[in-house]
């Protein structure tokens, strides 16, 4: 049980709620023996996926749908003149069209734009939409539709954004939102009295989530009802986000999401598509369809920022370090889309022991796509800068990478002043890793400039990560059956990390029943309670304690109705596999002989998670070794391995960790070596909005990925012990790349991706 209390803000004079715990709802201790969690259990909805039967956005088809394509400006920045749209609408076979002429009151983009903005200020910028019966008449209809544009000066990239003559392309100023500033200690004076210092700047690509499944949605009405069958992350924000947006009562939209193709953050809000096709279906009384193309995938729905860092960092002699300064510039584009935003900073502030710490952080416009976040946003990016330079600045002390790292380790998040729940966890994971690695710091470079062409190198970094301890509040409930079954209920969605299977784990576990007896329900607005976005590694650690909490009050319902029928104390009993036990007897009867006789009456409860520890940060860390092998005389450089080692806390469902480790490092791959959005300086263009000439890593690419787990349950954190995992091992990859090829080549790259070119170049340089 819980209960809400009222507090009113000290600082802004607003109302804010906190929960507070008052159920004694027993936590699994960390050396707690489970028969369930902590095993290897297939995906429950394996068979539907590889069999066809999972339905996602695209599947879906509802009676008389229609089909919907968006017009997009060809333009990084101008204004829409005129627009005519009479010959589309005209067009046999359209039954809807939208344009700034017709949709003028529905705001966007936190209401920096319209939906259908004439100021358009990036390639891709919707101008119109129109819906038809089917694709190609849609097509047809966007080339009869007449735009004349104003052209107007643009910023096509970061570079330029950081220019003083840069044009405006918002009134209000260059920067997307105050500039972030954090200070601890005295910077200044920690640098003038320091014996080493170490300053560089380090530069991370525009770099796109090419989700499988692009964004998209299918919107039909039923009245004043609007139900949306959406590709996202979070079913809950899509909902609000529409209701505000078209001014509807939220109770009047429903979303629906049982499966989707990967999101890595960019689908943590409602997106223009899905307000385009609930408009376009209204206009036209049916259901409409309205999906990305790759090309809109690549220019309308977000990207990691690009970044540039400046790095100093000042140490003792024995590699203390006494101080850390760093500016970041980055590019937001030409509008803040919501979700989370890239904190940079966050890993300079607390990664490492420092007294002294200082950031500065600017989010510049630029025109092109909205940022957003992108799979441990900001951390990925900060730590190529922070850990290439603490890797820089080992070669400088002559120490070994790894020691470095140890001697600045730090039990405490020090911008907030608080003890981490699990201090020993980055320690922990260095160690496995170092040890399954086989950690040796050694240089291919040779000797007297006799270089082989061929060299191999390693290369060491380490992360830590604000998510994975979970965002509450979050709810389930729970129900048991007259069959002795059981119904999850909760309104949280897989995203694809397999959250059906490891929830539906937790539940089984403190139920006491088989995983077979156990359906968990999940992804639709209009029968599961709120459940917070599925970002920051947090699913299984903020709705795992809440199915826990439900599942153990129904199970001391069903021992008490036990009790009854045995007529012993429920004490004496416990409940296995769906058999109930008494102590000293043994087996007794079945949970479902119980449920039959206490029917019609039915056993059920809800569960809430707690809050987070009040006077303890919860954070994920992890280490990662890597060798790579660089042929100097292409540039080419192959990753041969990574071991990687992560703190998860309590492991659920070691297969589906170990899935999410291996996909998080190719991710890292790519990041480091391949991907990268090109944009003309100009004509504003994306060159590469596709999967052509935008490089992912393929199977080819992938080095032998082996996993050192480190899965201590964090029994601070909450009920479970569970952490999340999604997000982290991507987070030192690049960094850890870019060091191994700077043992093997002696030549350091600072811009990431560290393509053939930069790596020749940098080469040839230094000869």
């Amino acid at each position: 049980m819980t209960r809400l209390e009222l507090r009113r803000n000290p600082h802004d004079d607003k109302v804010s709620f906190e929960v507070e715990e008052t159920s004694d709802v027993r936590a699994w201790a960390a050396d707690e023996p489970l028969r369930i969690v902590g095993q290897p259990h297939p995906r429950v909805e394996g068979a539907d996926k590889v069999t066809g039967r999972a339905l996602y956005s695209s599947d879906q088809r509802p009676p008389r749908l229609l089909y919907a394509r968006v017009l997009r400006s060809p333009h990084p920045h101008a204004r829409v003149r005129r627009i005519d749209t009479s010959r589309a609408e005209a067009l046999p076979g359209v039954h809807a069209v939208l344009s700034s002429a017709n949709c003028t009151d529905v705001r966007w983009y936190q209401e920096q734009s319209l939906l259908f903005d004439p100021h358009v200020r990036f390639v891709g910028d919707e101008v119109a939409a129109v819906a038809a019966v089917s694709g190609d008449v849609a097509e047809d209809a966007l080339r009869l539709i007449e735009v004349e544009y104003d052209v107007l000066p643009f910023i096509p990239d970061l570079q330029t954004a950081l220019r003083p003559e840069a044009p405006l392309i918002h009134s209000h100023g260059r920067y997307a939102g105050e500039p972030e500033k954090y200070e601890r200690g005295d910077v200044e004076s920690a640098f003038a009295r320091a014996e080493v210092v170490l300053e560089q700047e380090y530069v991370t690509q525009t770099a796109l989530h090419n989700c499988l499944e692009a964004h998209g949605c299918t919107a039909a009405w039923d009245d004043e009802q609007l139900t949306l069958w959406e590709s996202t992350q979070s079913i809950w924000d899509v909902r609000r986000g529409i209701a505000d947006a078209l001014h509807l009562p939220q109770h009047h939209v429903r979303v629906i999401k049982q499966y989707m193709g990967g999101g890595f953050g960019s689908k943590q809000v409602a997106w223009k598509p899905t307000a385009i096709a609930a408009l376009l279906s209204r206009i036209a009384g049916r259901p409409v369809q309205l999906l990305h193309d790759r090309e809109a995938e690549n220019l309308a729905a977000g990207n990691r920022s690009p970044t540039r860092q400046k790095v100093r960092l000042a140490a003792r002699r024995d590699g203390t370090l006494t101080a850390i300064d760093v500016r970041i510039d980055l590019a937001q584009g030409a509008y803040v889309a919501g979700g989370e935003v890239a904190m940079v900073d966050g890993i300079y502030q607390s990664l490492y022991r420092c007294e002294n710490v200082r950031t500065a952080r600017y989010a510049h416009y630029t025109n092109t796509g909205p940022a957003v976040a992108f799979r441990a946003p900001g951390f990925v990016e900060g730590a190529f800068g922070l850990e290439c330079a603490m890797d820089e600045l080992a070669r400088v002390l002559r120490m070994d990478p790894v020691e470095l790292r140890r001697r600045n380790y730090t039990t405490d998040e020090q911008s907030e002043g608080k003890p981490y729940t699990s201090p020993d966890s980055l320690r922990e994971c260095i160690s496995r890793v170092t040890h399954a690695f086989g950690w040796q710091p050694h240089s291919d470079t040779g000797a007297n400039g006799q270089l082989p062409a061929k060299r191999r190198g390693v290369g060491f970094a380490v992360h830590n990560w604000i998510g994975g301890g979970g965002h509450p509040p979050g709810y389930a409930w729970i129900k048991l059956n007259a069959d002795g079954t059981a119904d999850v209920v909760t309104g949280t969605q897989d995203i694809g990390t397999g959250s059906r299977t490891g929830l539906s784990q937790i539940a089984a576990e403190e139920l006491g029943l088989q995983m077979s007896q156990v359906r968990l329900h999940l992804g639709d607005t209009a029968y599961g309670p709120y459940a917070p976005v599925s970002s920051g590694s947090a699913t299984q650690a903020t709705i795992g304690p809440a199915i826990q909490a439900a599942a153990a009050d129904v199970r001391t319902q069903l021992l008490d109705a036990a009790a009854v029928i045995l007529e012993c104390q429920s004490a004496d009993l416990t409940v296995r596999d769906g058999d109930i036990y008494l102590r000293g007897v043994g087996k007794r009867c079945s949970v479902a002989e119980v449920t039959s006789q206490v029917g019609p009456h039915m056993i059920q409860a809800e569960g809430v998670r707690a809050p987070n520890p009040k006077d303890k940060a919860v954070r994920t860390f992890g280490a990662q070794c890597v060798e790579v092998e660089v042929d100097t005389e292409t540039g080419e450089v192959t990753v041969l391995r990574v071991v990687a080692s992560h703190d998860c806390g309590r492991i659920v469902n070691p297969t589906m960790v170990e899935s999410q480790v291996i996909g998080a490092v190719a991710q890292g791959v790519g990041f480091g070596l391949l991907e990268e959005r090109v944009v003309d300086a100009r004509s504003g263009v994306v060159l590469n909005p596709n999967l052509e000439f935008y490089e992912v890593p393929t199977v080819a690419d992938m080095p032998s990925i082996e996993h050192a787990p480190h899965g201590v349950p964090d029994v601070e954190a909450n009920s479970t012990g569970a952490k999340g995992v999604g997000e982290p091992p991507l987070i030192p990859t690049a960094p850890a790349i870019a060091n191994a090829i700077f043992d093997a080549t002696g030549v350091r790259v600072r811009e990431a991706p560290i393509t053939r070119k930069r790596l020749l170049e940098a080469l040839h340089a230094r000869v």
